[in-house]
């Protein structure tokens, strides 16, 4: 199979949706839906009634019955929430309840289903290494779905190919966790044992093609062997970016400098033998043509999806962006303090989100979903630590105030950009923080051809040059 020219970024939470990743796959490109907090999300599509009966339809082709009527039960709402609070599902911990990993399986399972269905196109699901816990369970509902691609960023995902290799038997499969804190040569370890979760099933489950996203040749020679190909990331993409090698620097605007150390070099990537797509910025017919000329296979583009009709960003968010873009008015700045994962983050300057000061210092600190809080080990005991969470807690766990400055809650923002966003006792409605590549010209030239309300179709035909 030849592989894709572009593949569609999988941008969390909820961005890249599967209406988004489907109209990317019907024009023969990779469609990729993020799997970043898909258990959430699903949970509170259904307390949102479940609007256009999709969960539900998907749900009647999961192969146990069971779990999937007691997930829809339990999180359903049939004339929809109205101002109260979305019910919380249980934060992730390093040993979950089975009815956690039931609604992880689920989530992934219907998320990639509906991106397939009714075409014949190719499917991708992207994860955070970052985000471990989930990982497990969510792999294996994507592949129970026939998820044609895995991709991985945000750390270094050097187990993911044997897991997957034992999902395609149904088999168990291990994670080592990262915990701080643990002795030289001490693991710890997260499990899971398909057959104990969603029972026995007999037909074995297609591989799928496994693509770590890397921002230098040393991590992708180590993982070449263990992968299909790379996507090679720049720091001008959007989400998460690598931090800058060397000492840390900053600009006059507060921004982590990023010099030739941080350039990869593409003749090494070329000579791995592997297929390779590069990312940040490349999002233009001329940008795709450098890529190919650089010996790529084609590019990964996150913003000028990110922005189109399918995608889940919040509608009003969309138009103020592009009207921005328009106007030559929008900012991007890369936050080297934003995400508690310690990652520089790229972060939109709008109004009434987090990116302003007042808002920020206003938000009352919480932790109720928890997707980002790292391990770690004290007194022989495993416990949950994050930057944002609750000052006083975070002092309490062996913090320091130093590490709680600037840190956002990049778990509830995310979720209120996809107008799920909690209706917090203590703050009322959570605030967005919305993240783009720095390159948004890109998108200019889209809009001055199809208008401030452009398709995923359009975004490919602009770049295909068609």
């Amino acid at each position: 199979m030849t592989p894709p020219s572009i593949i569609q970024g999988g941008m969390g939470a909820g961005v890249s949706s599967w209406p988004l990743a489907k109209a990317v796959s019907e024009q023969g490109q990779l469609g990729v839906v993020s799997g970043t907090a898909l258990d959430s999300i699903m949970a509170r599509r259904l307390q949102l009634g479940d609007v256009g009966g999709h969960i539900k339809y998907a749900l009647s082709f999961f192969p146990n019955k069971q779990i999937a009527e007691c997930v829809y039960e339990k999180y359903y709402v049939r004339a929809g929430k109205h101002n109260g609070k979305f019910k919380l599902i249980p934060k992730w911990t390093i040993n979950p309840s089975k009815a956690l990993f039931e609604l992880a399986v689920v989530a992934n399972f219907v998320e990639v289903f509906l991106a397939k269905e009714g075409h014949e196109g190719i499917v991708g699901i992207n994860y955070l290494e970052k985000i471990q816990m989930p990982n497990l369970a969510s792999i294996y509902g994507a592949m129970l779905a026939g998820v044609d691609y895995i991709l991985m960023g945000a750390g270094i995902p050097w187990e993911i190919p044997d897991v997957i290799k034992k999902y395609v038997h149904h088999e168990e499969a291990f994670l080592s966790m990262d915990v701080i804190g643990l002795e030289t040569g001490e693991k710890i370890l997260m499990r899971f044992n398909p057959q104990d979760v969603v029972g026995e099933i007999a037909k074995s489950l297609k591989l799928p093609k496994f693509l770590p996203i890397v921002s230098s040749f040393v991590l992708a020679k180590k993982l070449t062997g263990r992968a299909d190909g790379f996507v090679i990331e720049g720091p001008i993409a959007g989400g998460h970016n690598a931090l800058p090698r060397g000492l840390l620097q900053l600009d006059k605007n507060g921004e982590p400098v990023y010099g030739e150390k941080d350039e990869v070099d593409l003749d090494k990537i070329a000579g791995l033998g592997l297929p390779f797509w590069l990312a940040g910025g490349f999002g233009s017919p001329a940008g795709l043509q450098k890529a190919l000329s650089l010996g790529a296979s084609g590019i990964q583009v996150g913003t000028p999806f990110a922005l189109c009709q399918e995608s889940g960003l919040g509608i009003d968010y969309k138009q103020a962006i592009l009207q921005k873009i328009t106007a030559e008015e929008l900012v991007v700045l890369t936050d080297h303090r934003a995400s508690p994962t310690g990652f520089p983050f790229k972060v939109v300057q709008l109004e009434q989100t987090l990116s302003e000061r007042e808002a920020y210092e206003k938000r009352p600190r919480i932790c109720d979903l928890g997707y980002l809080r790292s391990l770690q080990k004290k007194q022989g005991t495993i416990g949950y630590i994050c930057p944002a969470e609750i000052k006083t807690s975070f002092l309490a766990k062996g913090g320091t105030t130093p590490e709680t400055q600037g840190r956002k809650c990049l778990c509830n923002a995310l979720m209120a950009n996809i107008g799920l966003g909690q209706n917090q006792h203590v703050g009322g409605e959570e605030r967005p923080l919305i993240t783009l590549g720095s390159n948004v010209e890109v998108v200019r030239p889209i809009i001055e051809q199809y208008g401030l309300s452009y398709t995923a179709s359009d975004v490919i035909n602009f770049i295909l040059d068609e």
